[in-house]
């Protein structure tokens, strides 16, 4: 647990803190009563753990609520997301309720409540120089990319609004990145790529994969 991540503002620490432990109070019984629901409707286990890239590349667990059932095919491999996820789950991803417990992660200092979402370890490697820059900003619950636009958006689109958010961040920017978020969240906009039940995996920019 680092309280006080070296290099990230304090002012910005100070704000995540000020919402984050309030918040919690407030969305613990929430959680709870998710927590119950999921075990009736999914069974166990209720939270879906990763391990995500986080400030600089630093990898993290990232915990969140799960949302589709263990269904695998006679072969004994997962079956596709369209076919996993719940109507539960669904909703849980629609008003993004599965992202609460992340907050404990921000109360540790391994996120921010806004920044570039934490994405999968492996595609560190994927990422062009420009794009890994989103790592040099802890990784956020919501964050610019995910207010406009969120999953329906290319994935380079995604990137360049990440390192557009690293180079203009300030308090004001993220108290309206999170306006913004509630917004979005009742309008459950963006909340999957056309054609995807999820998000589609990155495989490396078009830019970078034209070269080879």
């Amino acid at each position: 647990m680092k309280l006080f991540p070296r290099g990230v503002p304090l002012s910005k620490r100070l704000f995540d803190l000020l919402i984050t432990l309030p918040g919690l109070v407030i969305a613990l019984p929430v959680m709870f009563v998710i927590a119950v629901m999921l075990l009736i409707i999914q069974g166990w286990p209720l939270f879906f753990c990763q391990p995500r890239p986080g400030y600089h590349g630093e990898v993290f667990t990232l915990c969140k609520f799960r949302s589709m059932r263990s269904a695998v095919d006679r072969q004994g491999n997962p079956l596709p997301d369209g076919k996993r996820i719940t109507r539960f789950g669904k909703l849980l991803r629609a008003t993004s309720l599965d992202e609460l417990p992340e907050l404990f992660s921000v109360l540790k200092g391994e996120m921010s409540l806004v920044g570039p979402r934490p994405l999968l370890v492996e595609y560190l490697e994927r990422y062009t120089p420009e794009q890994a820059r989103r790592h040099d900003v802890l990784p956020g619950i919501t964050g610019w990319a995910q207010v406009n636009g969120r999953n329906a958006i290319s994935w380079e689109d995604k990137f360049r609004l990440d390192v557009w958010y690293v180079d203009n961040w300030s308090l004001g920017l993220d108290v309206r990145i999170l306006f913004k978020t509630v917004s979005a969240v009742f309008k459950r906009e963006g909340v999957s790529k056309p054609g995807h039940a999820t998000t589609p995996y990155f495989m490396g920019s078009e830019e970078e994969n034209n070269e080879h």
